[in-house]
């Protein structure tokens, strides 16, 4: 096992009956679901009601401008998400995997709640989005360590041949959080319309409120957990060697950068893909192609039901076939697809965007659905929280955050509806380099890496 002091043999695990791991396995997944879902209710409740918060925070004349200025909160958010990345994985990896998800969980859902709290441009002014930017800046701190730890407190739990399909938990929640905050957008537009009164004032709001009372749920369950037995087996190691994990970003840099950038670079394409299939289509064709916002709901409501069954598939296909393959052919996949897709968009047929989305959703969760275990594989025990956040973190800071607003700009720049697609796949090019020079770990018991 490495660890900061040296390389030796690994010492008998802490003794864990099958019975007792087995419930220890269910409720670290289950507080990993909500802990993330969580995260990303408040993520798609933010891009899906994105026009409407655009005339609470950014009121003026041209919505386009407006919905833009929303969505560069959106990406200026994210750019402290690095910052939080090396904070919780550096904790992570020396208090634990517990210690740092019972308390990032409360920081997020509390900076979540006051967002719902905030008054608007009307009786702030300019104080309004600048609270919000501030508050959404503490959330995103927060909440980097929230996938990674999830994840990682996961993989060091479940069984080595079934850990693509338990890591795939964390990426289910995900689209979970999407899913709901896409029905709640859906459920208030057609019920009181997008711009009514009701709708602006209150009901926006209320997303945000929930996150309290969750996080709260979230905070008690994972105080009662105890550390992975992976992260336990090194801790007595470390214990019998009289040493400690001491700086686990410094080892990162030191003895595993190139592991480092490689991940970062299998990363990229899961940034942009994701928040440019779930997130920033919707407002594309409700902003570029003036489609139908309700028929954009549903749209998107069926794609993620249909992305939360592709996810577990793909984590167990990725537990037979490997994780290098699996994420090779979606890098392949998004540049074959994306412009074609992008161009089947314009048709603004119902039938044939579903489709089209459908099959970009299931391009995405062959990425998506491995990604989480191939880097809980491919970083060693002392530096796993660490080495997974920050790559993970770095790539949505530069890439994931923007995705919108770059793809947004990019037309307005050009004039051409379809250039988003080239970006993407341009991004899929870049993840394909960094895939093929990684290696493969799949099955791998975790303090063998």
């Amino acid at each position: 096992m490495n660890v900061e002091s040296g390389t030796a043999n690994a010492v008998p695990p802490r003794s864990f009956s099958e019975e007792e791991q087995h419930k220890t396995l269910k409720k670290v997944t289950f507080s990993s679901f909500l802990g993330n879902f969580i995260e990303w209710f408040d993520y798609a409740s933010y891009s899906y009601l994105a026009t409407v918060i655009a005339l609470v925070f950014f009121p003026g004349e041209d919505r386009f401008v407006a919905v833009m200025s929303t969505f560069a909160v959106f990406a200026l958010s994210f750019l402290v998400r690095p910052i939080g990345a090396v904070f919780w994985g550096n904790m992570g990896d020396k208090k634990g995997r517990k210690w740092a998800l019972s308390i990032s969980i409360l920081m997020m859902s509390g900076a979540t709640f006051l967002i719902g709290c905030l008054p608007g441009y009307a009786l702030l002014g300019v104080g309004a989005p600048l609270l919000l930017l501030a508050l959404r800046m503490v959330q995103s701190f927060s909440a980097a360590g929230e996938y990674a730890g999830a994840a990682t407190f996961i993989a060091e739990y479940a069984p080595k041949n079934h850990r693509g399909f338990y890591c795939s938990m964390v990426p289910a929640s995900t689209a979970t959080g999407l899913l709901v905050g896409s029905l709640f957008a859906t459920f208030m537009f057609n019920t009181w319309g997008a711009t009514s009164d009701f709708v602006v004032d209150w009901g926006w709001r209320i997303p945000f409120l929930l996150a309290l009372p969750l996080g709260y749920i979230t905070h008690y369950i994972r105080t009662y957990l105890e550390d992975s037995p992976v992260y336990e087996e090194m801790q007595e190691h470390l214990k019998q060697q009289g040493s400690s994990v001491k700086h686990p970003i410094r080892t990162l840099f030191k003895k595993h950068l190139r592991v480092l950038i490689i991940s970062f670079g299998a990363c990229v394409l899961n940034a942009v893909g994701f928040y440019a299939v779930l997130t920033y289509l919707p407002n594309y064709l409700e902003t570029t192609l003036n489609y139908d916002p309700s028929a954009a709901s549903i749209i998107t409501t069926i794609v993620l039901v249909a992305y939360i069954g592709f996810i577990f598939v793909s984590g167990r296909i990725s537990d037979r076939f490997g994780r290098k393959k699996m994420l090779i052919i979606a890098c392949v996949g998004f540049i074959v697809l994306t412009i074609p897709a992008f161009m089947l968009l314009g048709t603004k047929n119902f039938w044939i965007i579903l489709l089209v989305e459908l099959v970009m959703c299931l391009i995405l969760t062959i990425n998506d659905g491995t990604l989480s275990s191939y880097l809980t594989e491919t970083f060693p025990t002392d530096v796993r929280y660490s080495g997974f956040a920050l790559s993970f973190n770095l790539a949505n800071a530069i890439f994931g955050g923007s995705a919108s607003f770059i793809s947004f700009w990019l037309i307005d720049m050009t004039g051409n509806d379809i250039a988003p697609g080239f970006y993407m796949v341009f991004i899929a090019a870049l993840a394909l380099v960094a895939m093929i020079l990684s290696h493969e770990h799949t099955g791998k018991d975790l303090s063998e890496v």
